[in-house]
């Protein structure tokens, strides 16, 4: 393959989990994916940058992020945020797993004629060593621009037995293995067997195939998957940044993942002539599936403790204290998980932190809201953090940042009074627009059109105060929306 047959790489970001196991900090309307856990940076945007400075192999313009529509700003906002180039967001209005996301991506790659090597990583893996990572990446693209499909296969340091494992062959070529089979998550005998043997590797996750490739294995193993998404795909249309899928034709395709629908079965199919192997991959890696993934994958102490936020440990040892505001402080914990929130807090050895799945079925068959939203919600314009609440009124911390502006709108059953903290709002009180500086403010009655703007250079933060019979979110009736919110 000369260089200038070579195809373009193109990195696919699934970011359509919500990662229930990392309760409470992680929600459905706000997931892990979206969070600094490790780093300063959230997990989305350290996967979007993870392949900066790969050598010798030309990447397209900008990545293609596959993730619900219910968190497109937040997404879009992030890569903006890290001077991401043009990014392609695909919004799925159902979870369907990763084999539907991964089809709709490599359809959506050969639009123009194209066929990219697509690098389909999610969004919410740890990798400390990224130069291991590219290395890695550089075998497999070799054999994927070839028309092979590849994973990564994790070196195991430990017998877990929370993740699934890959049977490699010994015998590797240009640094791919066969694959020679996958195994569920063992119990811990067979876990530390697989770890004696050295011929089985965590499954990561991690793929790399081009988009023909992609959609011939998916078209031969799960015909009706693609037949789904290339009816989604051909009724797509544009909103602002985003590419919507069709929604019913999308809501109609079976669920499955990768692995399922087509990986594991590969090698059974001969006449399809696509090889498959794993490449090892030694490079700091974890998917922080439960709160006992992200001690390990923290700082720690010397007494093997990991603090997070405005935390302190005395006499502490293998703990995890996680703050988001409030201090956390231990004494004499061991090997434990504390988790605080501004709404919860949990508190579970560490050896029970895959449970936080059961314990939020339980909070969603009692209804509790908990297991969906935060207290602060993250907004296009900005955010907003429901500071106290009682009978008939509600006081929230608004910030706009520079330029935006919330949707012009009414309430049916509340009035507003905001008090600007700082910055300059531009308000629209019915048939008035007027400029409110630091310290002073305004009142909303019901029923009035109004809307919220910052024509400044910095964020704008205010108080809002709602008093009325009924104070929920989807007591708005938009009139104008900048974000394609509308609803009248």
């Amino acid at each position: 393959m000369s260089q200038r047959q070579a195809p373009l790489l193109l990195p696919v970001i699934l970011s359509g989990g919500s990662g229930t196991r990392l309760w409470p900090l992680s929600r459905e309307s706000y997931p892990k994916q979206f969070h600094a856990l490790v780093g300063e940076r959230t997990m989305l945007q350290d996967t979007a940058l993870r392949l900066a400075g790969l050598p010798d192999i030309e990447q397209a313009p900008g990545p293609m992020v596959v993730c619900n529509s219910e968190h497109r700003f937040m997404a879009a906002e992030q890569l903006r945020a890290m001077g991401v180039a043009r990014p392609e967001i695909v919004l799925e209005p159902v979870g369907r797993n990763t084999a539907p996301a991964l089809t709709l991506a490599a359809l959506l790659a050969q639009r123009d004629g194209a066929d990219p090597v697509l690098l389909v990583m999610p969004s919410d893996h740890v990798i400390a060593d990224t130069q291991a990572f590219h290395e890695a990446v550089a075998v497999a693209y070799r054999q994927a621009a070839d028309g092979a499909m590849l994973t990564f296969g994790i070196v195991p340091t430990r017998p877990e037995t929370g993740y699934g494992y890959i049977h490699r062959g010994t015998v590797a070529t240009q640094g791919v293995h066969p694959v020679l089979g996958f195994a569920e998550k063992p119990d811990v005998e067979t876990a530390q067997r697989y770890l004696r043997s050295g011929d089985y590797l965590w499954n990561s996750g991690l793929f790399m195939v081009r988009a023909s490739v992609w959609k011939a294995a998916i078209g031969h193993c799960r015909p009706d998957i693609l037949v789904a998404c290339q009816l989604a795909v051909d009724e797509a249309h544009r909103d602002l940044d985003f590419v919507r899928p069709h929604v019913s034709a999308f809501e109609a395709c079976p669920s499955d993942s990768i692995d399922y629908a087509v990986l594991e079965r590969l090698p059974q199919q001969h006449a399809l002539g696509i090889p498959t192997g794993v490449v090892p991959l030694d490079a700091g890696w974890s998917d922080l599936g439960a709160w006992d993934a992200l001690l390990q994958a923290l700082p720690h102490d010397a007494h093997g403790n990991a603090l997070r936020g405005d935390a302190i440990a005395h006499d502490c040892h293998d703990t995890l204290l996680l703050s988001t505001g409030r201090l956390v402080a231990g004494i004499g914990l061991q090997g434990m998980a504390v988790i605080e929130t501004p709404d919860a807090v949990l508190v579970a050895p560490q050896d029970r932190v895959q449970d936080v799945k059961a314990l939020v079925g339980q909070l969603r068959q009692g209804g509790r809201q908990l297991i969906d939203t935060h207290r602060k919600a993250h907004r296009p314009w900005g955010w907003y953090d429901c500071i106290d609440a009682g009978q008939r009124f509600q006081v929230k911390r608004i910030v706009v940042k520079p330029g935006a502006s919330l949707s012009l709108q009414k309430h049916h059953h509340r009035a507003e009074h905001w008090i600007v903290v700082s910055g300059t709002a531009e308000v629209t009180n019915g048939d008035k627009t007027f400029l409110l500086g630091e310290n002073e403010s305004t009142y909303i009655p019901l029923g009035h059109v109004h809307r919220l703007s910052n024509p400044g250079k910095v964020p704008l933060e205010l108080i809002e105060v709602q008093s009325g019979s009924y104070l929920g979110e989807d007591d708005i009736v938009r009139f104008e929306d900048t974000y394609g919110r509308s609803s009248v």
